[in-house]
């Protein structure tokens, strides 16, 4: 658990701050970002979590937070009915009077709590610049390491930022190296457009795998919930930093 002194502040305001902060309308996604369940007034403590699911819910109302921010929200522009399993989520989240922040692209995307920007620092790359598109927003970072290096200690020094990468593709050194959390590898193309030698992202599938192999680009899959903890955290400090509030990171690691 990480946080400042308690200090409690109106729900309203907090909410205005991480839309206006995060630039939640910016960005096309699929995901409903912002307040997507609205539950107490007042928020002391706020949990953090990758996925809003049935654990990270039930565990910060354990710690008696009042808001869970996470990066996988409930609603997905779909429309969904309210039974079984999401009915029980929306339940819980009701009884407990947990407010349910999500931001998704918008986690990705940021320049200066996001992902990908902090992906891109823990490899050490400098010279770095947005890159890598979703929809007709920019994503990702792009950039260079200081000297060539293998990319096998390029994996380690990112596994002692975020955790035991899943994956490697491509043997030989790296030097420009493109980031995209997640389900990145579909950027591929346009990393080897960028002149990059290697992508850092979180998780392939069997398609993917092939086409990535028949191609001058080393992959360094972090994995999926590794690539996407980092967002969730240095938000939490943000916020503790800013606002006092108590902030705690719910880990669920789903080995994907």
């Amino acid at each position: 658990m990480a946080g400042l002194s308690s200090y409690e502040m109106n729900t309203s305001d907090l909410v205005s701050h991480l839309d206006s902060f995060l630039e939640i309308d910016r960005y096309h996604d699929r995901s409903n970002n912002g307040l997507q369940v609205q539950g107490s007034e007042r928020v002391e403590r706020i949990a953090f979590a990758v996925d809003a699911c049935q654990a990270s819910i039930e565990a910060a109302t354990r710690a008696g937070a009042q808001m869970l921010i996470t990066h996988h929200g409930l609603f997905w522009s779909e429309h969904l009915q309210v039974t079984g399993a999401h009915h029980r989520r929306l339940r819980a989240l009701f009884d407990a009077g947990l407010n349910l922040y999500a931001a998704h692209i918008p986690l990705d995307a940021h320049a200066e709590v996001g992902n990908n920007i902090q992906l891109a620092r823990i490899a050490g790359l400098v010279d770095i610049e947005p890159w890598g598109s979703h929809k007709s927003d920019t994503i990702g970072f792009i950039g260079n390491l200081p000297k060539p290096t293998d990319v096998q200690v390029l994996r380690r020094r990112v596994e002692r930022g975020i955790g035991k990468a899943n994956l490697v593709q491509g043997v030989g050194e790296s030097l420009r190296v493109a980031v995209c959390s997640g389900f990145g590898v579909t950027l591929m193309y346009e990393a080897l457009a960028a002149g990059a030698d290697t992508l850092l992202t979180g998780e392939t599938s069997h398609q993917w795998f092939q086409a990535v192999a028949e191609h001058p680009l080393k992959v360094i899959y972090g994995g999926h919930y590794n690539t996407e903890t980092i967002g969730v955290q240095v938000l939490a400090q943000h916020l503790s930093q800013m606002f006092g509030v108590e902030t705690l990171f719910v880990d669920l690691p789903t080995g994907l």
